[in-house]
């Protein structure tokens, strides 16, 4: 081993070099098919792979300009559970970042809390710039990973990555130093939330607010919510009337929601759109914004919220509102999405 080896720590991982050690487990997750069908290394994978990246970073140790390092992911008693691949670009100012876990390690935090640990080294020690990541678009635990650690999707190139004679469209991420600073700065719960009128003013600085990349199948950005609320529609003959706040936490805009009014057919008020923006998620915006619109139609003599949803699909916004009280109606609509009901009083926090 070099004189110098990286070894990182968070309360649960150890990240260093992938080591001999290491191979069998290494060679054993590669093969995988579920590991490795969005990932583009040879298949079978052999252990001469797997040595050949071990002899690589058992020589190099750390990451260094011009070259890819693979470091293992590990438990408290040096157990291999995935691995980090970091590369630098000769002026070590740019870097790119890849990561892999065992699928008995996946769903646990554990490939964020290990790429988070990796980024926390590169822009804190050394100093990085910038650090890129690209990933199959249809892999949306892997966004989630970038996602839960500040990066910015920033664009999908087509048909760019041949991976095994196949060409596939490549998802690009990407975090700045001075974006990953203030994302380590991120504020906690928001002492005041409220539900605000949009305005003329304020219509496009709302329309920009954005959910994650991972979440874009499961909820329609808000200019595609300005359109439907545009555009006239009708439930079994009836005029749909929708009804657009921005919510807003401690004065800054974070999220943007749609209801339908009642109707005769349908005399719960309908929650049509929620988003909160994708930099705010996970302060608890979303059910106090949820609680004050439960607040609201109360006061105007309503009992239940709908909603439908997408469910049953991993990243589902399903498991949010069942926690908050909703319930499924058994009813899916036109759209193939669930149908959900909670009381007002179960949301009014």
């Amino acid at each position: 081993m070099p004189r110098r080896s990286l070894r990182l720590a968070t309360g649960r991982l150890t990240i260093r070099p992938l080591a001999r050690r290491d191979i069998t487990e290494f060679t054993r997750y590669r093969n995988i098919p579920e590991v490795a069908r969005y990932q583009d290394w040879a298949l079978p994978y052999t252990r001469d792979l797997a040595h050949a990246v071990v002899d690589d970073a058992e020589l190099v140790g750390v990451p260094s300009g011009g070259r890819w390092l693979q470091l293992a992911i590990t438990d408290l008693d040096d157990h291999l559970m995935g691995d980090v691949a970091v590369w630098l670009d000769e002026d070590e100012q740019l870097a790119m970042i890849g990561y892999t876990l065992a699928p008995e390690y996946q769903r646990r935090g554990i490939a964020a809390e290990a790429v988070g640990a990796t980024l926390d080294w590169l822009f804190a020690a050394r100093k990085v710039h910038r650090v890129a990541a690209t990933i199959d678009p249809h892999n949306l635990a892997s966004a989630r990973v970038l996602e839960r650690n500040g990066f910015r999707y920033i664009g999908t190139a087509r048909s760019a990555a041949l991976v095994r004679g196949v060409w596939s469209d490549d998802a690009r991420f990407e975090l700045l130093a001075k974006e990953w600073k203030a994302w380590k700065r991120r504020p906690g719960p928001p002492k005041r939330v409220e539900l605000v009128e949009i305005t003329r003013e304020t219509v496009r600085s709302i329309g920009e607010i954005d959910r994650a990349f991972s979440q874009r199948q499961f909820v329609s950005s808000v200019y595609q919510s300005y359109g439907d609320a545009l555009v006239a529609t009708t439930k079994n003959g009836e005029p749909v009337r929708p009804w657009l706040r921005a919510i807003m936490a401690d004065r800054e805009y974070v999220g943007f929601m749609m209801v339908a009014e009642p109707m005769a057919s349908r005399p719960h008020p309908y929650l049509w759109r929620f988003m909160i923006d994708w930099r705010h998620q996970g302060r608890g915006i979303g059910r106090v914004a949820l609680a004050a619109l439960a607040e609201q139609r109360a006061a105007a003599g309503a009992t239940h919220l709908l909603l439908s949803c997408v469910a049953d699909v991993p990243g589902s916004p399903e498991p949010f509102y069942t926690r908050l009280g909703f319930e499924r109606t058994g009813h899916v609509n036109e759209w193939g999405e669930t149908e959900m009901i909670a009381a007002l009083s179960q949301l009014i926090v």
